[in-house]
């Protein structure tokens, strides 16, 4: 295990939070400047000097369960960006896009710039002398980590980069790793190093050489595309899909088997509000109707343009099990509940609270 990697798992797993979080904000119209405080309030806890000087310390990675809090997403999105790294150093690129994405962030805002850049610094100053094997021995722990994590990400799924049990599908084309050739030939030598014969073979990929290496410089063009956000408009999606994978991904897309993530996402639901089962309803107590549409004339569109095949039942969640998940059901469905009231002696930590709550 490498005493190196908690750095890099820490600020890229914070800049795939900011991703997250950045496009929940704009996606919900939140006004830029709660906006700008939120993201603000969150990247300056998240370099703060004397955390950062802990984190840089050699030490082991905390254990998945101690990060549990994380979101499945940017865990999933992390190890993909790890798994898809041409060389092992590659993922110090990684971190790389990230920090530029989060200064990109907090532009308006110097002292957070200078944070930030105080952590580039550190960056540079840890890994820059790294050994190739270093790095791998660093890309091999970060994969270790993930390597139980099979989490079904949509986005990955409707970009067919991510099969229906969780795998990624890993490129079998596109760009070689800087500095190496693209394969096809084997190259014989002598015992006095001394070319003596050449073979070509073929590959079945569509090979390209890395167009030039990204900068490892405090700026520069990282040329590498993992790590940035794949939440903005005109995200990039590296993966080069096979002929066979295309063809797979086809078949799968015209199936009309049931998509195995529903009855996980309602049982997810139900546990959100109060721990609850999915269960035939029993006696003659109403229950409520949940609509998963923007709007009801969607709703009522997709039915009509629904094969009947697709078709079916309604899944009942029962919310009747005892008088205590009944006051707990209670107690969480009342904190939906907005209101307008002034915030009058609050901490900026409870400020900051409060707006999360409202997203």
């Amino acid at each position: 295990m490498s005493v190196r990697t908690l750095p890099l798992l820490f600020l890229n797993l914070g800049g795939e939070m900011l991703y997250i979080l950045d496009q929940r904000l704009r996606a919900q119209n939140i006004p830029g400047d709660k906006a700008h405080r939120v993201l603000n309030d969150i990247i300056s806890t998240m370099f703060n000097r004397k955390f950062m000087e802990e984190l840089f310390k050699p030490q082991e990675l905390y254990s998945k369960k101690a990060l549990r809090t994380l979101y499945d997403l940017m865990t999933m999105a992390l190890k993909y960006q790890v798994l898809l790294c041409p060389r092992p150093k590659d993922v110090l690129l990684v971190t790389f896009n990230h920090l530029d994405a989060i200064k990109g962030f907090i532009q308006d805002s110097p002292t957070l710039l200078q944070l930030v850049d105080e952590t580039f610094r550190q960056l540079i100053e840890v890994y820059g002398g790294l050994s190739a094997g270093e790095f791998q021995l660093i890309r091999q722990t970060l994969l270790t980590f993930f390597q139980d994590l099979h989490i079904r990400v949509s986005i990955f799924l409707k970009d067919r980069v991510q099969n229906s049990n969780g795998r990624f599908v890993l490129p079998v084309s596109g760009p070689v790793p800087w500095g190496t050739e693209v394969p096809g030939l084997i190259r014989i030598f002598n015992n006095k190093g001394e070319e003596v014969k050449r073979a070509e073979f073929q590959h079945g990929g569509n090979y390209v050489t890395a167009p030039k290496e990204g900068s490892f410089e405090f700026y520069g063009d990282r040329v590498l595309k993992l790590g940035t956000n794949m939440y903005s408009v005109n995200r990039p999606v590296e993966t080069h899909m096979s002929g066979a994978s295309k063809s797979l991904a086809s078949q799968t897309q015209q199936s009309i088997a049931p998509n195995p993530l529903a009855k996980e996402e309602l049982n997810f639901l139900a546990r959100l509000m109060g721990g609850m089962e999915i269960k035939k309803p029993s006696g003659p107590e109403p229950g409520f109707r949940l609509n998963l549409f923007t709007t009801d004339e969607e709703e009522e569109q997709a039915a009509l343009t629904r094969p009947e095949e697709l078709s079916y039942e309604v899944v009942n969640i029962q919310a009747t099990q005892d008088q205590q998940r009944n006051k707990e059901l209670a107690r969480i469905m009342g904190e939906f509940e907005i209101t307008d009231q002034p915030r009058l002696n609050a901490s900026k930590g409870d400020d900051l609270l409060a707006m999360m709550d409202e997203l």
